[in-house]
């Protein structure tokens, strides 16, 4: 059945307030997955930024667009009921509410008027009410799009450079991991010899503890299993037991399963996983615009 959009939700939600009582948000939340029949693994999934569950998310905007048509009413912090325009729609309700459906009230009007007129100039517009997504589903799912087209291009741009420019890039990003200590630390540290099918060495921690081997490959093909266990076994030969080995292609799921049977912990990253990690660490990028998401604050608004 899958999680239902927000709209779906809006008069089930209303149904649920018919007896009049002050209920909660939580408590709503719980009860809708119920109703709705939800696993375990469908409450949990998060939206595309992780910061919030995506059923808790559009339970809240269902609450929030229900209380702008005045079919809900807010009696306290946290806590909110139906109201005598909700329980007149409950008597008589719609085959669905959804935002066109709130339309026909007044204060959702004025609502959504203020959002338009409120709305500052930018490259696009505030995701609509009357969509499906909820305006953090919308902005979320076009900050993925974002990434996902920086991701292919900088793959591109990577595998455009030369085995070099791609040893040391790797350096680069294993700093900016906290690997290496300083720069020159790490510079120093990778020698670039390829010995043994070892690119370089690299300190795991700021004090040097421990070391650990790096091996990097700028390859179009899939890396298979041969090339994974002489790694291994370079691995062996410096008494070692945790290298890297980056590629900016893909493993062969027999190199995959190669690793998890071995006693070296070795950890594959491909190209896709490189570029992910690149951007969020900032190597080969740089921020354009930051957006911050807000909310009221309650207890601001709250009178003693």
């Amino acid at each position: 059945m899958g999680i239902p959009d927000y709209q779906s939700l809006m008069l089930p939600l209303l149904k649920l307030t018919s007896d009049q009582q002050e209920h909660s948000l939580r408590e709503a939340i719980d009860e809708l997955a119920e109703q709705f029949h939800l696993t375990d693994t469908e409450r949990a999934q998060l939206l595309p930024s992780g910061r919030q569950r995506t059923f808790n998310n559009r339970v809240s905007w269902a609450k929030t667009y229900l209380e702008k048509a005045v079919l809900l009413e807010s009696v306290r912090h946290g806590a909110f009921r139906i109201s005598s325009r909700g329980l007149q729609v409950i008597g008589n309700p719609p085959p669905k509410i959804d935002g066109r459906y709130l339309q026909s009230f007044p204060e959702y009007l004025e609502f959504k008027n203020l959002r338009s007129e409120s709305r500052p100039p930018g490259p696009g517009p505030i995701p609509d009410p009357t969509d499906n997504e909820t305006p953090e589903e919308s902005l979320d799912a076009a900050y993925q799009r974002v990434r996902e087209d920086l991701f292919a291009e900088l793959l591109q741009m990577v595998k455009a450079g030369s085995p070099q420019f791609f040893e040391q890039l790797v350096v680069d990003l294993l700093v900016s991991m906290g690997y290496g200590g300083t720069r020159q630390d790490a510079g120093k540290a990778v020698g670039g010899s390829g010995d043994g099918g070892i690119d370089g060495v690299i300190n795991e921690d700021l004090l040097g503890l421990d070391t650990v081997y790096i091996q990097a490959k700028r390859w179009d093909n899939p890396v298979g299993r041969p090339e994974v266990q002489r790694f291994a076994g370079a691995l062996q030969g410096k008494r070692s037991r945790k290298g890297v080995l980056l590629t900016t292609s893909s493993f062969s799921k027999s190199a995959l399963e190669y690793i998890s049977t071995i006693d070296s912990k070795i950890v594959l990253i491909d190209g896709p996983y490189l570029v992910q990690l690149m951007v969020d660490h900032n190597v080969g990028v740089s921020a354009v615009a930051s957006y911050e998401i807000k909310k009221i604050d309650s207890n601001y608004f709250t009178e003693s």
